[in-house]
């Protein structure tokens, strides 16, 4: 798994390697890992180590992904991130901020919170604080903000499918459904699997772990 550091950020996008993809994949897996009462009609947990931890992934209903869209300010370094319980299907909230009522929180502990005001958005990186930093940008901007950031999740759910078809064996169709759920996108069009190769004497090693 790669290293993010506690309580740190993943930025998404179909440029991560192999490792960082897989601990993407398993944050995710792992933040749905609950047992939900009242829920009679969920199977059971599988005995295996690999379905077990799957399982919530793969049977709830509402399935979520934490994060969200992080925008920084490339001149004064200040840098709005999504906050607590705030999930990246919610990213949708922001087109609203755009198109829509005009405002959207992100969260809480800090509570970014953006506004439109005029042809500019307002980014308030904690509204619970009087100095909160804060950074304005003008509404296009934002806008393709928001496509380069769709493109790059779309591309890393491409990524995840190829992993798990890859790390995941039989688990490797309902994870990538189960992903494209979370992210609220839609489930990513795998490859066909090549023919294999004619068959030939060569020396081999046990695979790296």
């Amino acid at each position: 798994m790669a290293e993010s550091g506690a309580y740190g950020f993943l930025p998404l996008s179909g440029a991560l390697g192999a490792a960082e993809v897989g601990t993407a994949v398993m944050r995710i897996a792992e933040c749905n890992s609950v047992d939900l009462e009242g829920e009679p009609r969920r199977p059971q947990r599988p005995a295996d180590p690999l379905g077990h931890f799957l399982h919530g992934l793969l049977t709830l209903d509402e399935l979520f992904a934490p994060g969200g869209l992080r925008v920084t300010d490339t001149t004064t370094g200040v840098v709005l991130s999504p906050g607590c319980c705030n999930g990246l299907d919610e990213r949708g909230d922001w087109p609203e901020v755009i198109d829509g009522a005009g405002w959207a929180s992100f969260g809480h502990d800090p509570s970014p919170f953006a506004e439109r005001v005029g042809d500019v958005v307002r980014l308030t990186v904690d509204a619970e604080r009087q100095d909160s930093p804060v950074i304005e940008l003008p509404l296009t901007d934002l806008r393709g903000l928001i496509a380069d950031a769709e493109r790059d999740l779309i591309a890393f759910l491409r990524l995840a499918a190829e992993w798990a078809a890859l790390h995941l064996c039989d688990y490797a169709d309902p994870v990538g459904t189960a992903l494209a759920r979370a992210l609220d996108l839609p489930a990513p069009a795998l490859p066909a699997p090549a023919l294999p190769a004619p068959a030939l004497p060569a020396p081999v090693l046990p695979p790296r772990r």
